[in-house]
């Protein structure tokens, strides 16, 4: 009987510590998989942080050297002179400036010497003249000038001693003085005592061909065309009567006999520019100009015809309607 109850605890002390060994293989085995994947988790969770610090990391350098780029080149840009630029032509704009840079309108103011050529040489003497007057630039080469021109000169001896000739002839001959000049009888004394002058005034449109230059100096060529006024004056010491406060008498030149002819006129010449300053617009200017006038003859009473002409004869200079050629010289400021 005992022997049967030591077999029979022998038995349940196996099956109990089998069953002990078996529980705790079956934990051991169902808690493995948990602690292997936190022993792999661990690491891939290490290494994503790794990685996205990483990450992180390499943004912030990379957006730290992308500033640091983008200041050294700005700061490198800002040391380097401009790129060099090609210019063509300028346009300016403005009111008073052509599309070249020329100054739309032009002015200019001078006086001179002018000299008669030609049949008009044989009755006149050089003297002075002036001009002035402005116009349009449509560009650095074409203009046009609307010009007043005003040509002083004497007489010749030979002509004073011509006309001396025929007022004397008119006054102590058989003509009736009253037909001696438009103006009635000579005045007495116009023998010996006879002076004269004449002078051309002009108003002309002149297109102008200006050569281009880039230095100071400068030349132009100029055409012109207008009309043309022609005057005669002859003179003699008159006394006359002069009052200021009181009245006194004095001997003066005056006109006694004048004669005038108009006509169409043409002229063309050859001038030379200086500039004052290389961004000034003044120039002092020196120009020659050739003025042809071609009056129409008329006849009259001359020293060849004076005993024969009709007493109502009125033209005691013909010379006056004579084609006339002259040569201007003038010096002045173009502006």
């Amino acid at each position: 009987m005992n022997i049967h109850r030591s077999l029979f605890g022998i038995a349940c002390r196996t099956m109990a510590l089998s069953f002990l060994i078996a529980g705790t293989a079956v934990l051991v085995h169902a808690q493995q998989p948990s602690s292997v994947v936190s022993t792999i988790k661990a690491p891939l969770m290490l290494a994503a942080e790794s990685s996205a610090s990483s990450s992180s990391s390499s943004s912030l350098d990379a957006a730290a050297a992308d500033d640091s780029y983008n200041l050294g080149s700005a700061a490198l840009a800002s040391s380097q002179p401009p790129p060099r630029r090609r210019y063509g032509r300028p346009n300016y704009a403005g009111g008073n400036s052509n599309a070249d840079g020329s100054e739309k309108y032009t002015f200019l103011a001078g006086m001179g010497l002018s000299s008669p050529i030609g049949i008009t040489h044989k009755y006149e003497t050089p003297s002075y003249g002036f001009q002035f007057g402005g116009g349009r630039n449509f560009n650095k080469v074409y203009g046009l000038l609307a010009q007043f021109d005003y040509d002083h000169f004497g007489l010749q001896g030979a002509t004073i001693a011509n006309q001396q000739y025929i007022y004397n002839y008119c006054t102590v001959a058989q003509y009736n003085a009253s037909y001696c000049s438009p103006q009635g009888p000579a005045p007495a004394g116009t023998a010996t005592q006879i002076d004269g002058n004449n002078h051309v005034w002009s108003f002309s449109l002149n297109p102008t061909f200006t050569i281009p230059s880039e230095g100071s100096l400068g030349a132009y060529m100029v055409l012109g065309a207008g009309f043309y006024h022609k005057v005669t004056n002859f003179t003699t010491p008159i006394l006359q009567e002069y009052c200021y406060y009181y009245c006194s008498e004095i001997v003066a030149n005056s006109n006694f006999d004048h004669y005038t002819s108009n006509a169409a006129g043409f002229n063309g010449g050859f001038g030379l520019t200086y500039k004052f300053s290389k961004f000034s617009n003044e120039r002092f200017y020196m120009e020659a100009r050739y003025v042809y006038i071609p009056n129409s003859q008329r006849t009259g009473v001359t020293t060849a015809n004076v005993a024969t002409s009709p007493l109502t004869a009125t033209d005691f200079y013909p010379a006056n309607s004579d084609r006339t050629t002259i040569i201007p010289v003038k010096f002045g400021i173009r502006f």
